[in-house]
């Protein structure tokens, strides 16, 4: 007998209906309801207001696409082996998002999630949480979550505009003042001006609508996985998978024995 305790608050079907979150599929979303609004009812189960929405489109637009990253590379290089199963390049190009990319959102939301509740509960200011903070990972040498651009310096573009959406739409809180306090703090440390890149903004504002930085990398997986299907888009006009792989081949050496 299954436990009356256990089950899904997401989805169900009958003969004729689809129910999301007790509403009709076809009746009451399909024809009424955005992308954007959908990803946010599916997660949080009610319709985002016109300031979450503006912030989670900005999200999911700004972190779609960044060009020829390991990402995009693996999903072309995996296509071109396998043009048959479009969805192995896509789980490739995904399984990318880790902590030099993409993924790194998540642990910039946790710290500013955790800092947050600090400043809240009056046990530190956001500058004291900062410091100690900076002052701790970069004294054992690990990299800073939200930090650092292979690219952009000395600023990420996509983070100004990310803050003044949620800014214009009244919807910037203590997560966004705590990111530009890291922000100011980090440039004091280090003697010279930081990039805070995508990934902080991103897990700045998705904190302050709300979303735990248990569920924030999601965010970077649904963007990017529109970005690699249009990269796939493309290899199926000019592929550049087998470009690639010549490439490796012409300019990475043989250092072993036998030739």
């Amino acid at each position: 007998m299954t436990d009356p305790g256990i089950g899904t608050q997401i989805a169900t079907s009958t003969v004729d209906q689809i129910y999301i979150r007790g509403r009709s599929l076809v009746d009451d979303l399909m024809g009424s309801t955005d992308f954007t609004s959908m990803v946010f009812f599916h997660l949080r189960g009610r319709l985002p207001t016109e300031g979450e929405k503006a912030v989670v489109d900005a999200c999911l637009v700004g972190v779609m696409e960044h060009g020829l990253t390991p990402s995009s590379i693996a999903a072309r290089l995996i296509y071109s082996s396998s043009p048959e199963a479009m969805q192995a390049a896509v789980a490739g190009g995904l399984l990318g998002a880790g902590s030099a990319f993409l993924g790194v959102m998540e642990e910039s939301a946790q710290m500013l999630q955790e800092g947050a509740d600090l400043v809240r509960r009056g046990e530190t200011t956001a500058e004291e949480f900062a410091r100690d903070r900076l002052s701790e990972l970069l004294a054992a040498g690990r990299p800073i979550p939200g930090f650092g651009h292979h690219i952009h310096r000395p600023d990420d573009p996509r983070t100004p505009k990310l803050l003044e959406i949620a800014e214009e739409h009244g919807v910037s809180g203590e997560h966004a003042e705590l990111l530009k306090a890291l922000s100011r703090v980090m440039d004091e440390l280090k003697g010279r001006h930081v990039t805070v890149n995508a990934t902080g903004a991103v897990a700045a504002v998705l904190s302050d609508i709300g979303f735990s930085y248990r569920i924030v990398r999601g965010f970077a997986l649904i963007g990017r996985c529109a970005g690699l299907v249009g990269h796939i888009a493309e290899e199926q006009e000019t592929p550049l998978g087998r470009v690639l792989w010549d490439m490796a081949d012409e300019h990475v050496p043989y250092l072993g024995e036998g030739v």
